[in-house]
């Protein structure tokens, strides 16, 4: 999508909506339904939820998909169980798609929806906490009998017991009108079952007004070898937008404008968290001019990473699918010992296991990118839901003195642009890097704007070809370790050249040859330069966004970008003095730092840990710091950060 679009003027988060017109669905049989009201919105946040098998996180990429070409702004957080296929009709099955799309800039995928569309019980108690009162509430009825009831502790129907009178309830039998809708395709009745969720699409498809043409496409695409089971799903969802037009029950449909005023000009395109790091990378080989290799052992939530460079072989990308992490990372430095762009996908457990090889690549000061999509842990923990728990891992997680910068993505389109930059400083300090996103980050997706290549940073790098150190006798020789004055990068040179063969290995080495050493002078002087290298990797100053001399700041890193500033947004709003600031790198921190810290009265740092960042800005810099904390595999609501903003600035 192409937008003409500036910075908008005093929007906030809150929802509005007025008359917009008059509306009539484009799919019927040309007898004209009654028209409907059209009511203009501002925002709306929508979850779709059911069981593991009913095709929620399809339907609602699908809702995004449409929403971003009808060019509104949105962030989405998809949700999925722990487990490959939970027993079907029962909590732990429940996968959910929550979306929030915009006619203004928008952070986060919303605190609470305002439209729940539950297929069965378990949908409905999983989710019903987080609804607001006077939300709409569609049901599939059809689910809502005793043993599904029973399975989640439903004694009696809630549709029947006045539990849900605060709602706007929407009983609609979403089986039996698919059925109803499939009769002339010959399906057995479990296969017209599968595209009850297509139904559910249609209906809300209309109700917001979301174009259509996209998902048809989409549909006959994806099932083109079964076109009866595509024209099924065509017809379900053709069906279900129908419903909605004919319907009493359904008396107002909703228009949220495209978010004209929210972007600069440019192409835009939906994109995760997971697909820009992996176009990220892609990029950064090119523009370094060497192959990519990703060594990678599939781990949730980082395993798309592997899934979609696998797909890239035409810009000289090779993936290896290792038998174990360990494997995986070997084969990665291997690579970058070779030449290559080198890349090792992850989470949590497997940096654990990666821990060794790490060091490893410390020691022969090699570029080596780690990305870690973080998880809830420990061990096993929480595979599918997000955390912010391995930066002090990243940090520390080595024996002896082993430093690695640490780089955090903000958000998911800003994950592209992390991945070059951390490809940037292990290319030119000639270091393994840490790139820390999590699950929030690589999962959820937001509008992208395709950068133009000629912005992108130059990376190329220049190999050793010859010696670069002459004896007292004359002679040149190559010495592996002999260092550039403004990185400390030693050389890089690819095997096989003539004249440079050195030895690598975890052995310490001596300073400038490369040779095994145990001299405790040299080792002491080794540690303290590779410590040195570290600390003098340039990035930028840390920016404030302080437009009235603010007494709190409040400070984040990762993922917590978004509803920080949402909740920043609010107070701000109600007429509270607060500023911002967000950390990308957590290794070396920014120069300014400490001045920004010292700065304010109070600094609050909300993260998805019990307070990493807060440990280490304390041990660094000798301040107080609040640590607002929270590990419940879920992202931060805005609500929830404003509150504590707030009781801050009133301490």
């Amino acid at each position: 999508m192409t937008s003409q679009v500036s910075s908008p003027a005093g929007k906030t988060d809150d929802a509005g909506e007025a008359v917009a017109g008059k509306h009539s669905a484009p799919f019927t049989d040309g007898t004209r339904a009654a028209e409907k009201e059209i009511r203009r919105l501002d925002r709306v946040i929508i979850r779709f939820a059911g069981d593991s098998g009913d095709g929620m996180q399809l339907t609602g990429d699908r809702f995004t998909s449409e929403t971003a070409s009808f060019g509104n702004d949105l962030s989405t957080l998809p949700n999925f169980p722990a487990e490959i296929r939970a027993p079907a009709g029962t909590l732990p099955g429940v996968s959910s798609f929550q979306l929030h799309f915009a006619d203004h800039d928008i952070l986060t995928p919303g605190d609470a929806p305002n439209v729940l569309v539950a297929m069965n019980p378990a949908a409905l108690k999983a989710n019903i906490a987080d609804v607001p009162r006077g939300a709409d509430i569609i049901v599939n009825t059809d689910e809502f009998a005793k043993r599904p009831m029973a399975k989640v502790g439903y004694a009696v129907s809630p549709l029947e017991d006045g539990s849900l009178e605060a709602y706007n309830v929407h009983p609609v039998p979403l089986t039996t009108l698919t059925i109803e809708a499939l009769k002339e395709f010959g399906l057995s009745r479990k296969e017209a079952e599968r595209s009850k969720n297509m139904f559910a699409l249609g209906l809300l498809s209309w109700m917001y007004n979301r174009p259509t043409e996209g998902t048809e496409k989409f549909l006959r695409s994806k099932f083109a070898k079964k076109p009866v089971i595509a024209e099924a799903n065509v017809a379900a969802f053709r069906a279900g937008w129908n419903f909605g037009e004919t319907t009493e029950d359904f008396a107002v449909s909703y228009e949220v404008a495209p978010a004209s005023q929210a972007f600069p000009t440019g192409t835009y395109r939906n994109i995760s968290g997971n697909l820009a790091l992996s176009y990220g990378l892609i990029a950064a080989s090119r523009q370094a001019d060497l192959p990519l290799y990703l060594g990678s052992y599939p781990i949730t939530p980082a395993s798309d990473i592997l899934h979609e460079l696998s797909r890239h072989k035409n810009f000289g990308v090779r993936t290896f699918q290792a038998e174990d992490e360990i494997a995986g990372i070997g084969a990665a430095l291997g690579a970058a010992f070779g030449g290559s762009l080198a890349v090792t996908t992850t989470s949590g457990p497997g940096v654990a296991l990666k821990s060794e090889t790490i060091g490893l690549a410390v020691s022969l000061e090699l570029p080596l990118l780690i990305v870690d999509i973080q998880r809830g842990g420990p061990s096993t923990g929480l595979p599918t839901k997000t955390e912010q728990a391995d930066l002090l891992q990243a940090m520390y997680g080595r024996n002896g003195e082993a430093p690695v910068p640490v780089v955090a993505p903000r958000t998911p389109a800003d994950c592209f642009d992390a991945a070059l930059d951390a490809a940037r400083i292990a290319l030119t300090y000639r270091t393994p890097v840490f790139l820390l996103s999590d699950g929030y980050l690589a999962n959820g997706s937001e509008p992208w704007r395709i950068p133009e290549i000629d912005t992108l940073p130059d990376l190329r790098v220049q190999f050793a070809t010859g010696p670069n150190h002459e004896l007292a006798d004359g002679t040149e020789v190559f010495w592996p370790y002999k260092r550039d004055p403004r990185t400390l990068a030693r050389p890089w040179a690819v095997p096989g050249t003539p004249g440079l063969e050195h030895r690598i290995g975890g052995i310490e080495k001596q300073d400038g040859t490369g040779n095994i050493s145990y001299d405790p002078a040299n080792h002491d002087f080794m540690v303290r330069t590779r410590q040195a290298k570290i600390d003098g990797i340039e990035v930028p100053d840390l920016e404030v966004d302080d437009p009235a001399g603010a007494t709190t700041l409040a400070l984040g890193w990762g993922s917590t970008y978004g509803p920080i500033t949402a909740a920043v947004r609010r107070l701000r709003a109600a007429g509270e003095i607060v500023a911002q600031a967000h950390l990308r790198h957590l290794n070396p921190f920014p120069k300014n730092l400490g001045d920004v810290l010292k700065r304010y009265d109070k600094v609050v740092v909300p993260e998805m840990n019990l307070g990493q960042l807060a440990t280490l800005l304390r041990a660094k810099y000798l301040v107080d710091v609040q640590s607002h904390h929270q590990v419940n595999g879920m992202p931060f609501k805005a609500e929830q950060l404003a509150t504590a903003l707030k009781e801050a600035i009133d301490a």
